[in-house]
């Protein structure tokens, strides 16, 4: 099997994870309070992560970290996994999961924006139409496609849906500053959130008898979305001849999350929703175009 037949494989594999995820967090959030759903999936994504280093014979690289690494690690774990999760998990709280979905999946768009002040980056007229259509999209979402009524099921579930965006963009501006191996970092930042996670838990819902099903999905996003799905999708870039190939198969998932949502967590697929998803997929793939052309 090619190198570029296997990386399709990986980054298929890393998509239907993905693509369950918002089924995931639905139902699970039906037995937990947000800040469990975090504290527990962090818990088990640290203990898979940490596995996969020792299995790569990395751990050695642990063990020679220096403080600043440590500091770096709880700026980032901070941003995600504490705030970007908490946050987002409440919007699956208090959303439909096809609404809080695909509003997520704008970070993109969010990243193009950010990078105006935070990397004096220029945005051309394409990546001006791409962010017009998706943000067109979201208003389809968010109003169940009533645009001129502007009512929202949850105002506070969309904003904090569109903060985790934000939160999400931040991160990864940040993350490029970091030079070490990718599933080291990811580790490191992850070990440094779970104390904070765990003091906001104790100082909000404290301790409480965890229901079996709300524990097995905390476990199923802590090792899927939070821990393989990652590793995967690292073996998928390197193994492909052009990440574009691979990059692309990213819009197949927003698509294909509809579908385990409506048939795992019981919501009808509004017609809005399809119509918004469509704009959002629309947008971002113009402006992987306009990056492209500008690259």
């Amino acid at each position: 099997m090619t190198n570029q037949r296997q990386a399709y494989l990986y980054a298929l594999a890393t998509i239907c994870l993905w693509s369950t995820v918002a089924s995931a967090c639905k139902l699970s959030l039906r037995f937990l309070a947000p800040v469990e759903l975090l504290f527990y999936a962090t818990l088990v994504s640290c203990v898979v992560l940490f596995t996969v280093i020792l299995l790569q014979g990395k751990g050695r690289a642990l063990l020679r970290l220096s403080r600043s690494d440590l500091l770096f690690s709880a700026r980032l774990g901070f941003l995600n996994p504490f705030l970007y999760y908490l946050i987002l998990f409440k919007a699956y709280d208090l959303l439909p999961a096809q609404q809080a979905q695909p509003l997520n999946y704008t970070w993109a768009i969010t990243l193009t924006l950010l990078s105006i002040p935070l990397l004096k980056q220029r945005i051309g007229r394409l990546q001006i139409l791409a962010i017009c259509i998706s943000y067109l999209g979201i208003l389809v979402i968010s109003t169940r496609g009533n645009i001129l009524s502007m009512h929202f099921d949850s105002p506070l579930g969309v904003g904090l849906a569109l903060f985790s965006t934000l939160l999400w963009a931040l991160y990864w501006i940040y993350n490029t500053k970091d030079q070490r191996e990718p599933v080291i970092g990811l580790l490191l930042n992850f070990g440094c959130a779970l104390p904070c996670i765990a003091i906001y838990l104790l100082a909000t819902v404290g301790l409480r008898k965890i229901e079996p099903m709300g524990l097995l999905g905390a476990v199923y996003i802590g090792f899927f979305e939070m821990g393989i799905s990652y590793i995967l999708w690292l073996k998928a870039m390197k193994l492909s001849s052009n990440t574009a190939r691979i990059a692309n198969l990213i819009f197949i998932s927003p698509f294909l999350s509809l579908f385990f949502i409506h048939f795992l967590v019981g919501e009808a697929i509004l017609p809005s929703t399809l119509i918004g998803l469509i704009c959002i997929v629309v947008g971002l793939i113009l402006q992987s175009r306009a990056n492209r052309s500008t690259s």
